[in-house]
């Protein structure tokens, strides 16, 4: 199939597109029916929490591996068996009668759904011609982007009006559908017999696994203090040593050196990274902050992230038809500068800031979301060769998930840490009697409830303080990636006329 010579692209791109959207929405649109998932089952927190685990990780484990089937038994069947499978066992969790089986079929969620991604952006490179492929991939980055953003909505509502089992159910038409479009319409890709590098892929799998659970169980387990913290980060650490050690050695490894010849498809993978670590943490700390220190609703939290997303799709329009009419780093620099700016405004928040300026800052962070996001994600595969999409688009969602994952454990961590730093200092300040703080009704330092009072008031003020903080380090993060733009390479080469990376 020659690029931009499919007859049905358009076909095509909804069936990649729902199953992109199938996949990113399923990340999210559980947390909110946990509750009542584990009323129903009656699970512990500490099992539920499993719920959200196991898919998170069999996802980190298995997507690497897409690349790897793509290319030894075509992409269409890894395709169509993934969204098969994905639709499957969303309805075996829907129809969990144990906290024992909706895990098991998270699990299989997770392993299902995992190619989904990265073999849906290659299949869209593919049919589209080097000139389009900023909107394919503004096309993808918005199912990416968004999906995540309004499965919380959506999984509250369905919760509230019908049952937690809804929250699974709904993939199941829309699953069917994406595995229709792509039996009918895709084209299979030609195969190759490679042999399977089994230590390439446990030691990354190992890697990427015990990070995900050391991101993931860390707060939980008051991080360094815990033995299984430290059993999960040297294994991680670890394994990755033994990966990278067997990459550079081995005759046939695993994930193969020569991607990162391309010098765009580095630079990307570096940026994407790193970007990822702060704008999806905002994701996790925004709404956190709303419902916590403001006492907005859950519903009204979700409104109030919209802007987010509205900018996020008015600027990955906007990118994907300017890719290749201006030096692409324009666009990539202007999107980190709006990021930072939100940011920077984001550290002055307080718990008396008006509605309007949150959304203000979504706005400008979605805007700046789109512009980097999309402009890196195409400029990355602008020069690699069709044979190596699948397996580079595997190792860059990879790596986007990673970095994300990071950044919001990171964000987490310092939070809980700065608060109760903060109340101490605060504390140390309210004395009673001639202290430099004189205490108003309903404070008193005679009655219990009056030291209650007292304290739950210090302490939403240092978490307030405690939020300033992480947008602060984030604002120092994200700027400190304008220098990495320069690594991109604005001269684009065709991608269907290669640099010879073998």
């Amino acid at each position: 199939m020659e690029a931009g010579q499919s007859p049905h692209r358009a076909l095509i791109t909804v069936s990649v597109t729902l199953a992109t959207v199938l996949q990113a929405v399923d990340t999210t649109i559980a947390n909110v029916a946990l509750p009542h998932i584990g009323g129903n089952l009656s699970a512990s927190r500490n099992q539920m929490d499993w719920v959200l685990t196991s898919y998170i990780l069999a996802a980190a484990i298995a997507t690497p591996l897409s690349g790897w089937l793509a290319g030894r038994y075509g992409r269409k069947r890894v395709l169509v068996l993934s969204v098969i499978g994905f639709t499957v066992s969303s309805m075996l969790c829907g129809l969990s009668q144990s906290i024992e089986q909706i895990v098991l079929f998270r699990v299989l969620q997770g392993i299902s759904g995992a190619a989904l991604g990265p073999l849906s952006q290659s299949v869209l490179l593919d049919i589209n011609p080097p000139e389009r492929h900023g909107r394919a991939m503004a096309l993808w980055g918005q199912g990416v982007v968004l999906g995540p953003m309004l499965a919380p909505m959506l999984g509250g509502w369905l919760t509230d009006n019908y049952s937690w089992r809804w929250v699974f159910f709904i993939n199941v038409p829309f699953g069917i559908l994406a595995a229709l479009g792509f039996i009918t319409y895709l084209r299979e890709t030609n195969t190759r017999r490679a042999r399977f590098d089994f230590l390439g892929f446990s030691s990354l799998a190992l890697a990427v696994g015990a990070l995900q659970i050391f991101l993931d169980r860390g707060s939980l387990k008051d991080w360094f203090d815990s033995t299984e913290i430290w059993i999960e980060a040297g294994l991680s650490v670890a394994a990755m040593y033994v990966f990278l050690v067997h990459t550079l050695t081995a005759r046939e490894p695993f994930v193969s050196p020569a991607l990162f010849k391309d010098r765009n498809f580095t630079a990307g993978n570096i940026l994407v990274f790193a970007s990822s670590m702060c704008m999806f943490s905002t994701l996790a700390l925004v709404p956190q902050l709303l419902e916590d220190l403001l006492r907005f609703p859950v519903i009204t939290a979700g409104l109030v992230m919209l802007p987010r997303g509205i900018g996020s799709f008015v600027s990955m329009f906007i990118s994907g038809r300017l890719i290749g009419k201006i030096d692409p780093r324009v666009p990539v620099a202007a999107g980190i500068v709006l990021v930072a700016a939100a940011l920077e405004v984001s550290c002055h928040f307080s718990t008396n800031m008006p509605q309007s300026l949150v959304w203000t800052v979504m706005l400008l962070q979605g805007l700046g979301n789109g512009f980097t996001y999309i402009t890196v994600t195409t400029m990355a595969f602008s020069a690699l060769p069709r044979q190596h999409r699948s397996e580079g688009a595997s190792i860059f969602n990879l790596l986007r998930n990673v970095g994300s994952s990071i950044g919001i454990a990171a964000t987490g961590a310092l939070l809980t840490r700065n608060t109760q730093i903060m109340h101490e200092r605060l504390a140390s300040h309210i004395v009673p009697y001639g202290g430099q703080i004189r205490m108003p009704a309903p404070y008193s330092f005679t009655a219990p409830a009056g030291l209650a009072a007292l304290n739950a008031a210090v302490t939403r003020q240092a978490r307030m303080i405690a939020y300033n903080d992480d947008f602060k380090i984030m604002f120092l993060m994200i700027l400190a990636l304008i220098p990495l733009v320069l690594l991109l390479r604005p001269d684009r080469q065709r991608a269907e006329e290669p640099v010879v990376l073998e």
